[in-house]
């Protein structure tokens, strides 16, 4: 399984740009080039200012949700020291868990399950 990564780039006005994917590297050069997100084009020099893996697919767009919900305060925070990062993941980790919990219950209990928990 290739494993995902969230990051975060930085453009020239200073916001702060989240997305995820499989190679941060080729990532970054497409949304240098223009071939990447239609936010970031045309919006000067871009920086990578953050990156980490973050697991599977699932979890990487749960966390990439999470992180954009974020303040930019505290997405500065996360860029510069990392804060916070490792307990989203363990938050978003044990979410699953219990999602999966339920869904055994419930499989168990004979209940027909409709779709999977989010």
């Amino acid at each position: 399984m290739t494993p995902w990564f969230l990051y975060l780039i930085r453009t020239a006005d200073n916001k702060l740009y989240t997305g995820i994917t499989t190679d941060v590297e080729r990532r970054y050069q497409q949304h240098q080039s223009g071939k990447g997100a239609k936010a970031l084009r045309g919006k000067g020099e871009l920086t990578l200012a953050f990156s980490a893996p973050v697991g599977d697919r699932s979890l990487a767009l749960r966390a990439e949700y999470r992180v954009k919900q974020l303040t930019k305060r505290q997405k500065e925070r996360l860029v510069a020291e990392g804060t916070g990062f490792a307990e989203l993941l363990s938050s978003l980790q044990t979410q699953r868990l219990k999602a999966i919990e339920v869904l055994v219950i419930l499989n168990q209990t004979g209940y027909a399950v409709q779709r999977v928990i989010r």
